[in-house]
C-alpha cells in the first residue's frame, strides 16, 4: 500500500470513527436528563442502571444474533472477554460511579471517572510502547483542565472511600475503551455490546438482590421537556438511546479510532450532557463552563492530531515489500 493510499484510507476510517464517536457521546449524554426526571419521582440509581442495561440487552438481542449469523463459536471463544467486559466495563463502572456519587460531589466523581483516559494513555505506552508525545501530553492536560471548568467540582468533599470508588470507576472506563478497541477476530460491535449487557444485567441483579444497590422504583408520572409523561418514556430513552444505541455506536467508533483517541472524544459526553440539561431542564451553563468546553475540544484535537502523526510516521518508516515492486515496472506492452 502506498503512503498516499494509506493516508486516504486512514483519513476515511478516522472521519467515520470520529463521526460515530461524537454520535455515541451525544447519545450517552442524554442519560442525565432521563435519569434526573426519574430520580425526581423516587427512582434510585441502582434501579435506573438495572432497568437501563437489562432493557438495552433485550433490544439488542435480535440485532446481535443477526450480526453473528450463526457464528456462535465467536461468542464461545470470547467468553472470558465478554464476562470481563460486562462485569467491569458495563456493570462495574456504573456501580463504582454511583457509589462514588453517594460520598462525593458529582463533579468530583465525574473528574475521577474521566481521569481513566490517562490510564488508557499509560496502557498504550506500557503495552504497545506508544510513549505519549508532547501533543498527547498537552492534549491530556487541556482536556482535563477544560473538564474541570465544565464540571466545577469546587466544594465537594474528598471522602477517601468515595475517591477510591471514583478511581475504580475510572479504571472501569479505561477497561471499556481498551477492550472495545480490539477488532481483529473479535465479536461484531453490536454483539459485544449485547453480550456485555447481558453479563452486566445479571451482575446488577445480584447487586440488587443482595442489597449492594438500593432498588426502588416509582409509577408516578415524570416531568420531561416541561411536560408530564408516564415513566416508561424516559426509561425507554435511557435504555434504547443512552445504552443500546450508544454502546453499539461507541464500540464501533473505538475500533476505528483506537482506544486512546476514542477515550478522549468520549469526553464530549460531558459537554453533551450539559447541553441537554440546558435544553430539557433549563440548567443554563455559565461562561466558565462554555470556556471549559472549548478547552476540552482543543485537547481532543491535539490528541487526534498526534495520533494521525504517529500513524503517518509508522507507515512512512515501514520498508517496501518485494510484492509492491512489480507495480513500478512496465509490463510487456508498456503498462504497469
Amino acid at each position: 500500500m502506498s503512503i498516499t493510499r494509506f493516508g486516504h484510507d486512514a483519513r476515511g476510517r478516522g472521519a467515520a470513527g470520529l463521526g460515530l464517536a461524537v454520535l455515541g457521546s451525544a447519545m450517552f449524554g442524554t442519560s442525565g436528563v432521563f435519569a434526573d426526571a426519574l430520580m425526581a419521582t423516587g427512582w434510585t440509581p441502582g434501579a435506573l442502571v438495572t432497568y437501563r442495561i437489562a432493557i438495552a440487552a433485550l433490544v439488542l438481542t435480535p440485532f446481535a444474533l443477526w450480526s453473528l449469523r450463526g457464528r456462535l463459536r465467536l461468542l464461545r471463544s470470547a467468553l472470558g472477554e465478554v464476562v470481563a467486559f460486562g462485569a467491569v466495563a458495563v456493570a462495574g463502572c456504573q456501580l463504582f460511579f454511583f457509589n462514588a456519587v453517594q460520598r462525593l460531589d458529582v463533579g468530583v466523581a465525574l473528574l475521577l471517572e474521566y481521569g481513566g483516559i490517562l490510564l488508557v494513555v499509560a496502557w498504550a505506552w506500557l503495552r504497545h510502547g506508544q510513549r505519549p508525545r508532547r501533543r498527547t501530553v498537552a492534549g491530556s492536560v487541556a482536556a482535563l483542565a477544560g473538564l474541570l471548568l465544565v464540571l466545577n467540582p469546587a466544594g465537594g468533599g474528598l471522602d477517601p472511600i468515595g475517591v477510591l470508588w471514583g478511581i475504580l470507576a475510572g479504571t472501569g472506563l479505561a477497561v471499556y475503551f481498551v477492550m472495545a478497541s480490539r477488532g481483529e477476530g473479535a465479536l461484531p460491535p453490536i454483539a459485544l455490546a449485547w453480550a456485555g449487557m447481558v453479563v452486566g444485567a445479571l451482575g446488577l441483579a445480584v447487586f440488587d438482590v443482595t442489597g449492594l444497590l438500593q432498588f426502588r422504583t416509582s409509577a408516578a408520572d415524570v416531568t420531561l421537556l416541561g411536560r408530564a409523561m408516564p415513566w416508561p418514556v424516559p426509561i425507554a430513552g435511557l435504555a434504547v438511546i443512552a445504552a443500546a444505541l450508544a454502546y453499539a455506536t461507541s464500540i464501533a467508533a473505538t475500533r476505528l479510532l483506537g482506544a486512546k483517541v476514542a477515550s478522549f472524544v468520549g469526553l464530549l459526553e460531558v459537554l453533551f450532557a450539559v447541553l441537554f440539561a440546558w435544553l430539557a431542564l433549563g440548567q443554563r451553563p455559565g461562561g466558565w463552563q462554555l470556556a471549559g468546553g472549548v478547552v476540552v475540544l482543543a485537547g481532543i484535537a491535539l490528541v487526534r492530531a498526534d495520533d494521525d502523526g504517529e500513524a503517518a510516521t509508522a507507515e512512512a518508516l515501514r520498508p517496501v515489500t518485494p510484492a509492491a515492486e512489480p507495480a513500478l515496472v512496465p509490463g510487456p506492452h508498456g503498462s504497469s
